[in-house]
């Protein structure tokens, strides 16, 4: 009986220690998921960071009102004021500014194309549109010439 003890014995060890080198291969691998977790999220810089700095102010060019005719009949008159960068004024240097020729044309084709009924229940939606428009239109090569717009005159008839 001794030796069957002793037979029984090396085989318990060394289950034993099989048990313990998997626990201690499972721990490892929880250490490292832990560490690689913790080091994503405290020192990987998120690409909020990089984006482009917002531009800044560079003053504002009041472009004359137009009447432009809407698609179901009546007519709206509207007067835009456009918000330009420091780029568009040469670098804060004096002068510059925008022409307002494509601020007027995006107007035109954005207007002529609604219905009364949109000019009066959605003149937000309307002014955002333009808005995209006109900022799209007066960006070269990546920087923005105009940051925004404002409408100085909106009668309907």
């Amino acid at each position: 009986m001794a030796d069957k003890k002793k037979a029984e014995t090396p085989e318990d060890d060394e289950a034993k220690g099989g048990g313990k080198k998997k626990l201690l291969v499972i721990g490892l691998v929880v250490a490292l998921a832990v560490a690689g977790a913790a080091y994503f999220f405290l020192f990987a810089g998120s690409g909020e960071a990089e984006a482009a700095p917002a531009p800044e102010h560079g003053g504002y060019v009041a472009l004359e009102p137009i009447a432009v005719n809407l698609a179901g009949g009546g007519y709206l008159k509207i007067g835009i004021t456009l918000d330009y960068t420091v780029a568009a004024a040469g670098d804060g240097h004096g002068g510059g500014g925008v022409d307002g020729a494509k601020a007027l044309d995006l107007v035109i084709a954005t207007y002529s194309q609604a219905q009364p009924a949109d000019v009066v229940g959605a003149r937000d939606a309307l002014k955002e549109s333009l808005e995209q428009k006109i900022i799209e239109a007066y960006t070269e090569d990546g920087v923005p010439l105009v940051m925004g717009i404002y409408l100085t005159e909106y009668v309907t008839q």
